[in-house]
């Protein structure tokens, strides 16, 4: 399996499906699925059952579903869309996320 370009907290843009054009924040990342799941994005309905136990009330309840990986490109504030990107690595051996189109760091500053 191929190794996953996207981290938690990444900003993503969707390229294909009923959420194509919208961005979003990635929450939880499941490599053993390749997909991604992005915050206000591919919600599905969950039906839940009444269980007076637990007082849970029941009924439908929408929540984000995952995205598979080459459903989505990581979205660069600089170029406002998404692209792929390359990692570089730096002079003390680290390596850092880059664009592909306009060679911005995509990391965080820590």
């Amino acid at each position: 399996m191929n190794r996953m370009k996207v981290k938690k907290n990444d900003t993503v843009m969707v390229i294909t499906g009923k959420d194509k054009g919208k961005t979003g924040k990635v929450l939880k990342v499941i490599p053993e699925k390749q997909s991604v799941i992005v915050e206000k994005l591919n919600f599905a309905k969950e039906f839940i059952r009444q269980d007076q136990s637990k007082n849970i009330q029941g009924g439908i309840m929408e929540k984000e579903a995952p995205i598979h990986v080459s459903n989505i490109k990581v979205f660069c504030q600089e170029c406002g869309q998404g692209v792929r990107i390359r990692t570089n690595e730096l002079e003390d051996g680290s390596k850092v996320r880059v664009c592909s189109k306009c060679d911005i760091t995509l990391e965080k500053a820590e």
